[in-house]
């Protein structure tokens, strides 16, 4: 068997997952025509952010991932998306499946950051592959690992991921909160009678300093309630 040639052909989000799931379409071909009983496929996803263009808006947002402008061609590197791994079903000559790849609105994650700082276009990435094929021959089973140079470049329209994550997330986000911020998050919503999240966030910013153009204030210790000040404040 020669080596096998991987490209991804498409994508679609998988809209019965638990969580969000974005299906990327992977064509595999054998020259050979060997028969292949299976693989078991691993594959490294990566975001090449400087493969593509970007307009105000998106600059100013990216400054929290990469910095300021300025220093882009140092700061803007290809970096990890996430690791997946699939099992690749019987088939000879070529086959296609898709590899499910698990997404994530966590505001923590480079990736996430990134897919939410763009406006429209395509995310650049780059699959690197590797693995076993597992095939029979006369000799009986036989197994072979996957060259690490097996690789393929894909432009992933940016209107998918916002697909997968409108499915989960309708006209929302996610953000991971310490658990001593989110119960003073609580407590503020409760005392306040507000009945939405977003009440809330819009009390706090409405109120802030910073909004107002003043300095803020220094920051509250960690140990006491981060909203006490801005009740103080406002009573």
């Amino acid at each position: 068997m020669s080596e096998l040639s991987f490209q991804v052909v498409g994508a679609a989000p998988e809209r019965y997952a638990a969580s969000p799931t974005l299906n990327l379409r992977l064509r595999l071909e054998d020259p050979d025509q060997t028969p292949v009983e299976s693989i078991a496929l691993r594959c490294q996803i990566r975001i090449e952010p400087q493969r593509r263009r970007y307009g105000g808006g998106e600059e100013e947002r990216l400054a929290d991932l990469f910095g300021e402008t300025p220093r882009w061609g140092d700061t803007v590197k290809p970096f990890l998306w996430t690791h997946v791994h699939t099992l690749v079903p019987g088939f000879t000559g070529a086959t296609q499946l898709d590899l499910p790849v698990p997404c994530t609105y966590d505001m923590d994650v480079a990736a996430a950051k990134y897919f939410h700082a763009l406006e429209s276009g395509e995310i650049p990435l780059l699959l690197l592959f590797s693995g076993t094929v597992f095939s029979r021959g006369p000799a009986g089973l036989t197994a072979k690992p996957i060259s690490w140079s097996r690789e393929s470049s894909y432009r992933l329209p940016l209107t998918m991921w916002r697909e997968v994550m409108d499915t989960h997330f309708p006209g929302g986000g996610w953000m991971r909160l310490r658990r001593e911020t989110l119960d003073a998050l609580l407590a503020f919503k409760a005392r306040r009678a507000l009945a939405t999240w977003d009440e809330v966030i819009e009390a706090l910013l409405k109120s802030a300093p910073a909004a107002r153009g003043a300095d803020p204030p220094p920051a509250p210790s960690r140990s006491r309630d981060p909203l006490a000040l801005e009740d103080r404040r406002e009573a």
